[in-house]
């Protein structure tokens, strides 16, 4: 029995790289499925569809990792998906190109807590950096490089039973 097709899943509601996903699944004819939770339009493709999730803090990462596999790619800047992507073998990915690990992913969440803390404690902490050009560049080139990595693993596997 073989792997199951590689698939992309984009936490969609801030996801700035949208439109570069649409093209790199295009281009290796990925199956794509954009998650929001409020109707946004996408490309009209075989091979990007769409899913609405309910109105809440994590249904749309519930519902991720509720349906990635090994191997998939998640485009998400939440910290604690990209725990669970990990968790599951996937290979989640910032909309600023940077690949969550398990090397990383713990001083990520450690991160988060604290800047959650000095937020709760009424510190002004400002937010992320405006996105910019070389962040899409770097992301259009780990994208491609998580595809080719994951690729190149899947045809050295043997054939499931």
């Amino acid at each position: 029995m073989e792997s199951p097709p590689l698939t992309i899943f984009i936490d969609a509601d801030a996801c700035p790289v949208k439109d570069e996903v649409y093209k790199a699944a295009q281009r290796y004819g990925l199956k794509t499925i954009v998650v929001s939770n409020a109707f946004m339009q996408i490309p009209a493709s075989p091979l990007i569809s769409r899913m609405i999730v309910d109105a809440g803090p994590d249904a749309a990462d519930d519902w991720i990792a509720d349906q990635a596999v090994e191997g998939d790619v998640v485009i998400t800047n939440d910290i604690p998906l990209a725990d669970r992507v990990l968790k599951i073998g996937g290979h989640p990915l910032s909309a600023q190109g940077r690949p969550f690990t398990p090397d990383s992913i713990g001083a990520a969440l450690a991160q988060r807590a604290l800047m959650e803390h000095l937020r709760s404690t009424g510190e002004i902490t400002g937010g992320p950096r405006p996105f910019d050009r070389n962040d899409r560049s770097r992301f259009l080139q780990a994208l491609d490089q998580l595809i080719q990595k994951e690729r190149r693993r899947r045809a050295l596997q043997p054939p499931r039973p």
